[in-house]
């Protein structure tokens, strides 16, 4: 349990940004075998073309099995300062059975593309493998899934964590949505014609949520590719600037547990009552902070049902996924859902957030 975590929403409040990311610069991305750019701009590969699965008459379908690989994309900074160095996994599907997941390199089911692309953010001191039961799911059923682990944030931080540099974690996550695409889009990658650049998605966790959200909704940080948002037990944050919910309205999903003392309910509440329609609202009985997200059982089972079948509704967009998740998010004793404009009541403040 991260109990800093609201201790740290207040002084939020004094932090100005960090630095500024330089947002039009030249995109470097290291990927796998280092992936670079040229002078002119134009993408370089120095590894070996990637041999792709002969396509089929007929799609095939989920679940399918799981392939992974380690990226690292380095996000030049203004003033000449430091690159932000920014690793990750990419899971994506692959040829095999279902539930053969985790094989590094693993030829990508080019024949199931082009997929959706679905950007995770890990919560503070959290590693983002730590959720990779999550991630395995989403990649399972047909998306390709990247979670960054941003500078300063990780409890493998060179040098220690520090929750400050959040206000800098809405750039790097867009720079992250670039570097896939032009990853997607470079010849002789893992990820070549991998990703539908027309359906983005953001989820995130706790502080992860915060990033997710101001990417999504909030005029500071404002990313137009992404088309829909989760959020876990996340929060708006004043540290941010700008404006929430004077951006376009997306699909959105907030998730939270009842008994969560680091994100409390209200937080979740505040956000999900300003977002516009269309939006869900689950409430997980009882469950904390973590609970939902990282631990084996009920909650985490309907977690990924749930936010499978939004993603589904949203990116692929399938009727009948958004008419089941009433159905997959109503279960007696630990989950209600609810597409109401407002839930509540709020019962508290969120610090750190507007109007607190």
């Amino acid at each position: 349990m991260h109990d800093h975590r609201v201790q740290t929403r207040r002084f939020r409040l004094i932090v100005g940004a960090a630095f500024v990311l330089a947002v039009g610069l030249t995109v470097f991305v290291t990927i796998g075998h280092h992936l670079s750019t040229s002078s002119s701009g134009t993408p370089a590969t120095t590894h070996a073309s990637t041999s792709s699965t002969s396509p089929t008459t007929v799609p095939p379908s989920p679940p399918f099995a799981v392939g992974t690989e380690t990226l690292s994309f380095t996000e030049p900074v203004a003033g000449g300062g430091a690159p932000r160095v920014i690793p990750a996994t990419v899971r994506y599907p692959t040829t095999g059975a279902a539930g053969a997941d985790g094989r590094p390199n693993a030829t990508p089911l080019r024949s199931a593309g082009p997929l959706p692309l679905v950007v995770f953010s890990q919560g503070f001191d959290i590693e983002a493998e730590a959720y990779a039961a999550l991630l395995d799911f989403w990649a399972a059923a047909g998306y390709v899934v990247v979670d960054p682990t941003y500078p300063a944030t990780a409890p493998s931080a060179p040098g220690g964590v520090d929750e400050n540099d959040i206000v800098n974690h809405p750039a790097d996550l867009r720079f992250v949505i670039t570097s896939m695409l032009q990853a997607s889009n470079t010849p002789g990658t893992t990820l070549t014609g991998l990703l539908d650049p027309s359906e983005i998605a953001v989820i995130g966790h706790s502080d992860g949520g915060d990033v997710s959200l101001a990417t999504a909704a909030n005029t500071c940080c404002l990313d137009a590719r992404v088309k829909a948002a989760i959020i876990l037990s996340g929060a708006e944050l004043t540290s941010f600037g700008g404006t929430y919910f004077a951006t376009p309205a997306l699909p959105m999903l907030v998730v939270q547990g009842t008994a969560d003392v680091v994100n409390p309910p209200a937080c979740s509440i505040q956000l999900y009552n300003q977002a516009p329609q269309p939006k869900y609202f689950l409430s997980l009985e009882g469950q904390n902070h973590e609970s939902p997200y990282l631990m084996a059982g009920a909650p985490l089972e309907t977690v990924k049902e749930v936010t499978t079948g939004f993603l589904n509704g949203y990116l692929r967009h399938s009727a009948s996924s958004l008419a089941a998740l009433e159905s997959q998010g109503s279960v007696p004793g630990l989950a209600t859902i609810s597409s109401a404009p407002a839930v509540g009541p709020e019962g508290g403040s969120c610090p750190g957030a507007p109007g607190a």
